[in-house]
């Protein structure tokens, strides 16, 4: 692989648009490689929405390959099953639905999932600001919303954003989410795989500390990372902030469309919520009856209905949540953003190497090397979307061909999981550059 090197920075000029997890990880990943790269964020700081997201042995795979700077941001944040006999553990997964009051405050247990690094839970503002701190000044730049790329005579790229403001770069990166408008200019906006798609779930989200959490529910459940199965809905509570909080995501499938596409969340109410898991266990409306009064909820959109058919356009490409956008009933999405970033940065990495030998064109390899990247990252990519929305009905009992019979569910989710975290990212990326060396001999 190739190491950084200051001459990097005169190979090309990477435009970054969008400083969430896809993004920031991988400017930092270019910037260990002393590639040149900005980030324009539509928002006026860097900052996530949202709570909990957990990374599996994958993703911190990807973290190292990057920069070591990521996952020692991860680790410093991370937490994980409060239980030493639950460290490896990913989730418990246990009967919501059904009670037996003998039972007092514990679930008929399921089977349980597991792998070499267990729960490792972070709250995505905390884990974003360890990021922050890699970045040097100068390189981000916010309150840019992107609305056209075009490109030069000179064959530089051109983007004009909102504020009337523009710059130029070699390539540009779409790292803007679920709404990315780098998709669309792609794609084209009348291509229905440039916008995302509702999947019928919703969710409310909240935090409970933990100190409430251990008195109502038993210092197991509350501790410890639980997945509670139920017909049509489910949750999941793990522990996040070092173990002083209980994160709690309560999913509900319904077949109404949501009410505003252009927003993905809705302000509602514990009393809302309550209503929803009535007839439920004990653990799970004690949860309920946990949350804080005024919650948010959560429309849960994909690209599943409509996969990219493509995630490059020239010298224009998009990663992470823009090329793939997944639902999160694999805890995947955040992991495959970096396993993104770490493939794109040793692919530029060695595409820089090759510009500054004088051997190729930058424009030439600059899109070999989106081709190289979408080869390695699109069939495992999309392969997620599809199987994250499988999940999602695996654990509410509504999965054709699998009901609630739980030996098949149990089966269903180690093949599919064993897929996410048995992988070489260190390879993956060897591969990619392989394929990209071979294309622009």
């Amino acid at each position: 692989m190739t190491l950084p090197s200051v001459e990097n920075k005169q190979a090309f000029e990477i435009a970054i648009i969008g400083g969430g997890i896809a993004g920031i990880t991988l400017a930092i990943a270019l910037i260990n490689r002393g590639i040149n790269v900005n980030i324009y964020e539509q928002a006026h700081a860097f900052g996530e929405i949202g709570a909990g997201v957990a990374f599996s042995p994958n993703a911190t795979q990807a973290m190292e390959i990057c920069a070591d700077g990521i996952y020692q941001g991860f680790e410093k944040v991370a937490t994980k099953n409060q239980w030493e006999s639950k460290e490896k553990v990913w989730f418990d997964l246990v009967d919501g639905y059904h009670h037996d009051e003998s039972m007092g405050n514990q679930e008929k247990f399921l089977f349980q999932l597991s792998n070499e690094l267990g729960q490792n839970a972070v709250h995505r503002a905390h884990f974003l600001d360890e990021m922050v701190k890699l970045v040097p000044e100068g390189v981000s730049h916010f309150r840019k919303h992107l609305d056209v790329v075009t490109e030069e005579e000179s064959g530089k790229l051109r983007m004009k954003f909102h504020d009337g403001s523009e710059a130029v770069a070699d390539a540009v990166i779409g790292c803007d989410g679920i709404k990315s408008r780098i998709r669309q200019l792609i794609l084209g906006e009348d291509d229905p795989a440039s916008q995302p798609q509702y999947t019928h779930k919703y969710a409310y989200r909240g935090l409970i500390p933990v100190k409430r959490a251990i008195e109502a529910l038993g210092e197991e459940n509350a501790v410890n990372a639980k997945l509670h199965m139920g017909p049509n809905k489910h949750i999941l509570t793990f522990p996040v902030n070092k173990g002083e909080t209980m994160n709690v995501v309560a999913f509900c499938t319904n077949s109404d469309p949501w009410p505003d596409s252009r927003h993905l969340t809705m302000p509602s109410k514990k009393s809302t919520a309550i209503k929803e898991f009535e007839g439920w266990g004990r653990n799970c409306v004690e949860i309920m009856n946990l949350l804080e009064e005024n919650l948010d909820c959560w429309a849960i959109f994909d690209t599943g209905d409509h996969p990219l058919r493509t995630y490059r356009k020239d010298r224009i490409v998009v990663s992470g949540d823009a090329a793939h956008a997944t639902t999160p009933h694999h805890g995947a999405g955040a992991g495959f953003c970096i396993e993104d970033s770490a493939v794109m940065a040793e692919l530029l990495a060695f595409a820089a190497a090759k510009v500054n030998s004088g051997k190729v064109g930058k424009n030439q390899v600059l899109e070999a090397t989106f081709a190289a990247f979408e080869t390695a990252r699109k069939e495992r990519t999309q392969w997620l979307v599809q199987s994250s929305r499988l999940n999602g009905d695996l654990y509410e009992w509504r999965a054709e061909g699998y009901g609630s019979d739980i030996a098949k569910i149990e089966k269903e989710l180690r093949e599919s999981n064993e897929i996410i975290w048995n992988v070489d990212v260190r390879k993956m990326a060897e591969e990619a550059v392989e394929d990209l060396e071979k294309r622009i001999a």
